[in-house]
């Protein structure tokens, strides 16, 4: 029997943003599908928006081209919000993707979300192809000024079929980057798995530096962050260790690799260094059995006071997954 909470928690919006992790013994085209298959099962569970990313040269992420991904899904799905968590402003010329969202927009009205971040390249060849550089990020205010610009018609290029269309902007930040979304009047991704008090004082910089905008006229903040969820502590810990080692393995080998299963993981040899790494990666995430995690949830909603959690939760094995994502459902919408 199923640990369940006692009384009910208080509804609030939950939405997904999936990478289309690739998984050892399968291929990046699968994990496409994956997404897409994904996408249909979360949207029958009552989640709010499915969001793809963008990452480029990396071995375990399939997800390269998300406004491409997000029609994708948009056209397989037909009430979730789909969008894009993010596109990475700086790789991209601001025209173009305007020129993309009005795309989506166009054919997918009122579903779209324009989620935008100020990422480069993970290592220096990635950047180099991408023809850009570690710099080119502090230029992301000006290039998402007149990225909204070609919605509104403020720029001497008429960005069709952009123009005059309402496609929902996001700002995925850190830090400082909060300040970016609350000066242009923009919703804030903010990762949660960053330590609680330095997320909170970026909320809070938001919510006082909030401009009112034609985009929204108050603040509204996403929580990004893993949550994990299974009938024990142990299954649901589980759940985090391909994640985890993935990232440990990134930092000693400069390489995002696929998710093993948790049993290989568990069973090799680590370095120290590696072992260090390994257990810094499972740490700042929310998981358990249904109890623990809507104490730890409930906590985190209530510090933050975030409008909407995105979920970001990623594991080799995709049935034991997406039963997380259907606990979590049951517990909140």
């Amino acid at each position: 029997m199923r640990d369940r909470p006692g009384p009910l928690t208080p509804r609030v919006r939950l939405s997904v943003l999936d990478r289309s992790r690739v998984r050892v013994g399968h291929s990046h085209a699968e994990a496409l599908r994956d997404t897409v298959a994904f996408a249909r099962q979360v949207e029958q569970l009552g989640y709010h928006r499915f969001w793809v990313s963008e990452h480029h040269g990396v071995p375990g992420v399939a997800g390269s081209a998300p406004t491409v991904l997000a029609a994708a899904v948009a056209a397989a799905t037909s009430r979730i919000r789909v969008g894009t968590g993010g596109v990475m402003l700086p790789n991209h010329q601001p025209l173009v993707v305007a020129e993309q969202f009005g795309v989506l927009e166009s054919l997918f009205p009122g579903r779209m979300d324009m989620g935008l971040g100020r990422s480069v390249g993970f290592i220096e060849a990635v950047r180099k192809a991408l023809g850009h550089d570690k710099e080119d990020a502090a230029e992301f205010s000006p290039r998402l000024t007149e990225l909204l610009g070609y919605f509104t018609g403020d720029q001497a290029v008429r960005g069709y079929p952009a123009d005059g269309l309402r496609v929902s902007p996001f700002v995925l930040a850190t830090g400082a980057g909060a300040r970016v979304a609350a000066a242009h009047g923009l919703p804030l991704v903010i990762g949660a798995f960053r330590g609680e008090d330095a997320m909170i004082d970026a909320i809070t910089t938001y919510r006082a530096e909030f401009r009112p905008s034609t985009w929204a006229a108050d603040p509204y903040v996403v929580l990004s962050s893993t949550v994990a969820v299974a009938d024990t502590t142990e299954d649901a810990w589980r759940l985090l260790v391909p994640e985890a080692w993935s990232m440990a393995y990134s930092r000693t080998r400069g390489e995002f690799p696929p998710l093993s299963a948790p049993n290989d993981i568990l069973a090799q040899p680590m370095t120290p260094r590696e072992r260090t790494l390994f257990e810094q990666s499972l740490q700042g995430h929310i998981f358990g059995t249904p109890s623990e995690v809507t104490k730890a949830l409930d906590h985190l909603l209530t510090r933050t006071a975030a409008d909407e959690v995105l979920v970001t939760t990623s594991t080799y094995d995709r049935t034991a997954m997406l039963d997380s994502y259907r606990q979590l459902a049951d517990l909140y919408l």
